[in-house]
């Protein structure tokens, strides 16, 4: 039988799944397989100066290549640093398969060094986490690992990884992990019910989130909602699952605040939920927001997510694609909407005023000049709808924004983009405030020689905090006055440009309108990372 050590066997299975790239930053306990790694012809590390970024590009890269990302971070030290950026892998179902490394299994009873139960720090930001214990059992627990990552609904799972264990030999062979398919329909009858609740509603709404672009149903979506009459709104809405500039489309609900989401669906008769769970706030509302009667139909592949805080009429655990497209038979048949489709020219970009927020004239001009292959990765956050209006999400694969409430990924998510779909071009805009978690992302940008471009909305606060505050002095009473002062990122000021360059990240500052067209012909003809510091406050 074949025999090798399971540092060596571990790389062949990540062969054998198509993985050929991992982000990571070194430790001691890991060097025996990364020393492995360091010779294995197209296979490429890709070295970030801290964890959070590591995890962050990955979860970029899982993102535009819908495939499995894979991180190491160096046991319960660089797994702490990574906890934030898990926490919005896990509630952006981001596919990871997280590696760390540990001294190994004959130091258990010693306390040492280091020493952490890294499967309980793992276990509440990932899908699924573990420990390999004997070297015939290594290549079947990633494979494990491998299949529940990327089994919807996906999302990271974590493998603790005894050096004495990949030292050991394994004789287990290295096969394609099995992905199994979940693209279940309901049985006809369920489908009658869930047409039944929706028909000739006179006010149908759908809720609509990224299930759908992990299912690709964005067309079957969009028949649904046409066939109903129907607005469609986005919750934990992060992906193109459906033509921004559709007549029916109509935004996002907030992130933040109950009573918003309340505003929009409380009037709805009918409401299709489909990829997505209600309500993702901050500050959800804890009493239902959904009008009294109102028939509720919730399609997904996470039985978790379904009626878990208000009750659904029709509940289906199934997958979104051939379940809406065999919903919107239905529909068709039985001439569901009364009034038709809301009738509506189609979308044309209209040319921001010279006047109008530096978001807006950068987002003009790129979109003029960005070409018809531009991914934007979005965490510009209080300026993300400038840049919409005028970069509006249309096409599947275009379009990423950040989710779950961890600042930093906006420039190491467009390094994992690019990374994952090297012929498109890619820009990341992110704050000034996201972009100092994560800003040593820019040398791994210059280290790898990654032709992604970064933007950096520099209002110099942490708006979002003014924002919020703001409505929190509302719902007390509370006087207006001066935000406290650590929202204020003026002093001293950030000089992202020179910071950039100190990286290996060329880069310029841009200040006035008559700035903008420039900077952005000459981030594009660029060859390699560039970075504008955009001040828009």
């Amino acid at each position: 039988m074949y025999s090798r050590p399971g540092k060596v066997a571990i790389f062949e299975q990540f062969a054998a799944d198509g993985i050929n790239t991992m982000f990571g930053n070194p430790g001691t306990v890991e060097q025996g397989f990364l020393d492995v790694l360091s010779g294995l012809p197209g296979f490429e590390y890709v070295l970030a100066l801290q964890e959070t970024v590591a995890v962050a590009a990955a979860d970029g890269y899982a993102r535009a290549a819908g495939a499995p990302g894979l991180v190491q971070l160096h046991t319960g030290v660089g797994l702490g640093n990574g906890i934030g950026m898990l926490y919005q892998a896990k509630r952006g179902h981001s596919p990871l398969v997280v590696i760390a490394g540990e001294a190994g299994i004959a130091y258990d009873a010693m306390d040492a060094q280091m020493a952490v139960n890294l499967v309980d720090m793992a276990r509440p930001v990932t899908k699924y986490a573990t420990r390999v214990v004997h070297p015939e059992s290594l290549l079947r627990t990633i494979r494990r690992a491998v299949k529940i990552a990327m089994t919807p609904p996906r999302g990271p799972v974590f493998v603790a990884l005894p050096m004495d264990v990949l030292d050991a030999e394994t004789t287990e062979p290295a096969t394609p992990s099995t992905i199994p398919s979940r693209a279940v329909v309901p049985v006809p009858e369920e489908l009658d019910r869930a047409a039944a609740a929706l028909r000739l509603a006179d006010n149908p709404l759908v809720l609509m989130g990224d299930g759908v672009s992990v299912s690709h149903a964005q067309a079957e979506l969009t028949r649904v909602a046409e066939a109903l009459g129907a607005p469609v709104w986005g919750v934990d809405n992060s992906e193109v699952n459906m033509d921004a500039t559709h007549p029916l489309y109509r935004g996002q609900l907030g992130h933040m605040f109950g009573e918003h989401s309340a505003r929009i669906v409380g009037a709805a008769d009918a409401v299709l939920i489909v990829g997505t769970y209600v309500f993702p706030e901050v500050f959800p509302s804890l009493d239902s927001p959904f009008r009294e009667g109102a028939r509720i139909v919730h399609i997904d592949l996470d039985e978790w997510e379904i009626a878990k805080n208000f009750p659904a009429t029709v509940a289906l655990v199934a997958d979104p694609k051939p379940t809406l497209a065999a919903l919107a038979e239905r529909l068709e048949r039985d001439g569901a909407v009364p009034a038709g489709i809301p009738a509506g020219p189609g979308w044309t970009r209209t040319r921001p005023a010279d006047d109008a927020p530096m978001i807006e004239l950068f987002a003009a001009e790129l979109a003029a000049h960005g070409g018809d292959d531009l991914i934007v990765f979005d965490e510009a956050l209080t300026a993300s709808p400038g840049l919409l209006q005028q970069l509006p999400a249309r096409n599947p694969g275009s379009y990423f924004l950040t989710r779950g409430g961890s600042l930093g990924i906006g420039i190491p998510g467009a390094i994992g983009a690019k990374l994952a779909r090297p012929e498109a071009r890619v820009v990341g805009f992110t704050g000034d405030g996201g972009s100092m978690y994560t800003v040593q992302a820019l040398w791994t940008a210059a280290r790898h020689d990654v032709d992604a471009k970064f933007v950096i909305c520099n209002n110099h606060r942490y708006q979002l905090l003014d924002l919020n505050i703001e409505q929190y002095w509302r719902e007390r009473g509370i006087e207006p006055h001066e935000h406290p002062d650590g929202f204020d990122l003026s002093r001293p000021e950030i000089d992202f440009a020179a910071l950039a360059r100190s990286l290996g990240v060329p880069g310029e500052r841009v200040q006035k309108p008559d700035e903008v067209a420039g900077a952005v012909q000459r981030m594009l003809a660029h060859t390699g990372p560039y970075l504008v510091d955009l001040v828009t406050g």
